[in-house]
């Protein structure tokens, strides 16, 4: 066995744990990382795969800005685990289904572009059209927008619906939502936010023991003048 195929297990077998432990963690932020770790598995088997350019686009999006950005998003917002593992058994027959769902599509689309494949790809198209000398990412980028380009502007209406629901979820006027009113904020005075009271200020037991000397020393020059009249 090549070291690379001992490499490839042991990526393989960290993605999937790790995978695992994403739907399995109870803390949001937990499973968070955890898919940071699947993420620079992935990354490495597609280094494994000399596809350089998904590994640091993955390693650079992926994990530099948007988990990064998700995880601003679990801890500034403070979710209730309770109130959103109530409801988990309701969803899990429809969760199951349309799981299977996707794994079947996904092993449709392996077989089809791998187990029915006797060459490469790059072997076949590249050669015949005299790309055998392109980057990975120039025949990335010919690929998605030539022979894949209705798929990709599928997810990037995908992309767009998800942004819009986002939006929706957080407008949304819940008792436990926390958002800001932006026009309220703007409208606030100084009067309505700021109090000014008005208190002695405190003074230090140095302090407080020279003006009691100072006062007895007063009462005793009073009282000299006194007696001597």
């Amino acid at each position: 066995m090549e070291f690379t195929t001992v490499l490839f297990y042991i990526f393989a077998l960290l993605l999937v744990v790790s995978g695992l432990k994403v739907i399995t963690s109870r803390n949001p932020v937990s499973s968070a990382l955890f898919l940071v770790l699947a993420f620079f598995n992935a990354a490495a088997i597609w280094m494994l795969l000399q596809a350089e350019f998904l590994a640091i686009l993955l390693v650079l999006v992926y994990v530099g800005a948007v988990m990064v950005l998700f995880l601003f998003v679990v801890m500034m917002l403070d979710i209730n685990i309770d109130v959103l593992r109530k409801d988990f058994k309701r969803f899990v027959p429809m969760a199951t289904l349309v799981g299977a769902i996707i794994v079947i599509e996904t092993a449709l689309i392996l077989w089809h572009g791998y187990g029915a494949t006797a060459t490469a790809l790059r072997d076949t198209t590249a050669a015949a059209n005299g790309m055998a000398d392109w980057s990975n990412t120039r025949l990335i980028g010919k690929v998605i927008y030539t022979d894949y380009i209705f798929a990709f502007e599928v997810a990037g209406l995908v992309l767009l619906v998800a942004i819009i629901a986002a939006i929706a979820l957080t407008t949304s006027h819940k008792k436990d939502s926390k958002r800001q009113n932006i026009s309220e904020q703007v409208k606030v005075r100084a009067q309505d936010r700021v109090r000014i009271v008005k208190m002695a200020s405190e003074k230090t037991a140095a302090t407080v023991a020279a003006e009691e000397a100072a006062a007895a020393a007063a009462a005793a020059a009073d009282s000299a003048p006194a007696k001597n009249s």
